[in-house]
């Protein structure tokens, strides 16, 4: 735990107080008092107290049996790697939500989607052709005041998407509007789209990407969104959905996404006994649920030699000599 990566554990639950904190137990054991830790941290003694009980209530500390009243640290390495597996489990949880949560947003949309006739209903709106749907989006952006969240799936993106994209943010961002986007990982393989994800960063909004996305999504104060008609094919048009139940479930669902998400800029972390970067293990996860290797590469953004390149990798690491083989011990490895 050098001072090099000082602050690098808040994903953890250790914020900096709380960390400098347990380095200093971990490296010192001491048994200084409050005062005593303040002052060698230059912390204020609450910060020290709450920082104490937060790592109490990381089991990161247990009772002194030489010092009575006193704490002991765990070891990091016993310690750190519990967090890291909590931290895992978690995100494995709220993989599973986000699964389940799509399941319904699909249903709902599709529910509220309505008949195949055009024109506006009391509570959605159909949008046919890009012209029509870029065009309301600019008039209810224009309108936003809190928020505008955004889903974009794809790896790479059109010019002109992403010029209509800027030109949109920087109009909202100018108002002190906060601006999330949620990429894929892929997106750091397309210049021209990386280089709009990190504009909007240095112009106040915040990107993360995860390996997957459920749809293409704009969300705008919580109260409108923006979705496909059918989140299979996005050709078909978009809908502009108002109703409360709508907005719920939505809002929900850009919330689990955002919490799993990885910062833009942030080095891709690898699974914990697997080796596997979460774009791979997604690929795995795709693939055992039998989809072909064009739809798996369309889900993650990716081209088609990517996917192949990838699943020979894997392979090579299980040792595998076929799909059927890599599955099966995959799966043996708990890798899935």
């Amino acid at each position: 735990m050098g001072e090099e990566n000082a602050g690098m554990l808040s994903a953890l639950g250790l914020d900096t107080p709380t960390e400098a904190v347990y380095r200093l137990l971990a490296t010192r054991p001491e048994g200084w008092g409050v005062g005593q830790m303040a002052e060698q941290l230059g912390l204020e003694e609450q910060q020290v107290r709450d920082a104490l009980d937060r790592l109490a209530e990381l089991a990161l500390l247990r009772r002194s049996a030489d010092r009575p009243g006193g704490w002991r640290a765990i070891h990091p390495e016993l310690g750190l790697q519990l967090l890291l597996r909590r931290r895992q489990e978690e995100l494995e949880r709220r993989r599973r939500e986000l699964d389940d949560t799509h399941v319904a947003v699909t249903r709902m949309i599709a529910d509220c989607a309505g008949p195949a006739v055009g024109g506006a209903e009391p509570d959605s709106e159909r949008l046919i052709g890009m012209d029509a749907i870029r065009s309301r989006l600019e008039q209810v952006a224009n309108k936003a005041t809190d928020s505008v969240c955004t889903f974009m799936p794809g790896g790479g993106h059109s010019p002109a998407s992403i010029e209509a994209a800027r030109h949109n943010d920087a109009q909202i961002l100018l108002r002190g509007v906060e601006v999330r986007t949620v990429c894929l990982d892929s997106v750091r393989n397309s210049a021209p789209t990386l280089a709009y994800a990190r504009w909007l960063t240095e112009n106040g909004g915040e990107v993360r990407t995860v390996p997957t996305l459920p749809l293409r999504m704009i969300l705008i104060d919580g109260t409108s969104a923006l979705v496909p008609l059918d989140p299979s094919d996005t050709r078909r048009g978009a809908v502009l959905l108002h109703t409360a139940g709508a907005m719920t479930a939505l809002s929900r669902l850009f919330e689990q996404v955002w919490a799993v998400g990885l910062p833009l800029g942030a080095q891709q972390p690898r699974h914990e006994g697997t080796g596997l970067t979460a774009q791979e293990r997604e690929l795995l996860t795709l693939l055992a649920k039998g989809l072909t290797d064009e739809t798996a590469a369309g889900r993650l953004g990716v081209s088609l030699s990517t996917v192949r390149r990838s699943m020979a990798s894997i392979m090579e690491r299980l040792g595998a000599r076929s799909r059927f083989e890599a599955g099966l011990r995959a799966a043996q490895a708990a890798w899935l």
